[in-house]
């Protein structure tokens, strides 16, 4: 018997043009609330524009996006954001410490981070205390995702949007972050959409996996369907990645 989850996302035929280049085409599906889904394709899918649109961050040209039944465009742009974090691959930081970045969002809010909550959001992540006053150009990438996402986490995002976040880091590094990402999931019902080149990454993470090719959803179901793919497209895909 299949189970239906309540959609923590929902796209209804949401297509993206940009001067008449189609970067999305008609995109249909849920991603269900609560739980990991990964987004997998090659460069060039629209994968990073479908996340982008997610929170905000581009409106799409046809159709509608519904955040927790909701539609997007009812939500107040910072209320968004705030709702629908998203971390990406670069990690981009403001000059200054790594207190001076975990108290960006509340200090938009014209609100203060106490250095106590800020301390226990690094160790939410796996960084001690010793970090609050570093740098933030003396931190490895991998320290910077997690700086990264414990901004995110501030605003008690319900839904974390990951854009390649994995890729530009070692070993050690990539698999500390997946265990926080599963932890974060696991522990606070925290809804992931996660992009990813790693296809082993996709199907030992995700619940669900989403493949996408040249602006479309080709093929939907639980992760493990990167192991034997019903779709040619898909199943040719996979056999490329892996050889």
């Amino acid at each position: 018997m299949t189970t239906i989850y309540e959609p923590a996302i929902h796209l209804q035929q949401v297509s993206f043009s940009v001067k008449d280049k189609a970067i999305l085409k008609s995109i249909t599906g849920s991603f269900p609330k609560g739980k990991i889904t990964t987004l997998v394709g090659p460069s060039g899918a629209g994968k990073t524009t479908l996340l982008k649109m997610c929170n905000g961050l581009l409106s799409p040209t046809d159709g509608l996006i519904l955040i927790d039944n909701q539609t997007i465009t009812t939500y107040e742009p910072t209320t968004l954001r705030k709702h629908v974090g998203i971390a990406l691959q670069a990690a981009p930081m403001i000059a200054g410490t790594v207190f001076d970045n975990l108290a960006l969002p509340l200090t938009l809010q014209g609100k203060k981070l106490t250095q106590q909550d800020a301390i226990q959001y690094l160790l939410d992540v796996g960084l001690d205390a010793s970090f609050l006053h570093r740098a933030t150009n003396e931190l490895s990438g991998g320290q910077r995702q997690k700086v990264s996402i414990a901004r995110t986490l501030i605003n008690q995002s319900s839904i974390l949007l990951l854009d390649e976040i994995t890729s530009a880091l070692d070993r050690q590094s990539v698999q500390d972050i997946e265990a926080l990402i599963v932890s974060l999931n696991k522990n606070y019902n925290v809804t992931i959409i996660w992009i990813t080149h790693n296809l082993q990454q996709a199907l030992s993470i995700g619940h669900y996996t989403w493949v996408m090719m040249d602006g479309e959803l080709i093929e939907t179901g639980e992760s493990s369907l990167l192991k034997a793919p019903t779709n040619p497209r898909v199943a040719e895909f996979i056999q490329g990645v892996n050889a």
